[in-house]
């Protein structure tokens, strides 16, 4: 049995079960849906939303999971390196 049932929670937390290496592009989107992205280098990440929204984040540490949800992370203006997806 579970330490903690999170069966009936709403948006409930888990951990990752799986890991994607993401390279930036312009053109295409991530091959899996996301939980979350790990970010090895600091920099700035220019991400598109499930709605098609461009968003620049800016000053990302290195080190840092972020809580979002990207369909693709773009080449032109990220600087941020060695980004990982959390499945």
């Amino acid at each position: 049995m579970a330490l903690y049932d999170t069966s009936s929670v709403p948006n409930k937390i888990e951990p990752s079960h799986e890991l994607l290496t993401i390279t930036p592009s312009d053109t295409l989107e991530l091959t899996h849906s996301v939980r979350a992205i790990f970010v090895g280098g600091t920099g700035n990440i220019t991400l598109i939303d499930s709605k098609g929204t461009s968003h620049v984040l800016v000053g990302i540490p290195a080190g840092a999971t972020l809580a979002i949800k990207p369909t693709k992370i773009m080449a032109t203006g990220t600087t941020a390196t060695s980004i990982v997806g959390l499945i």
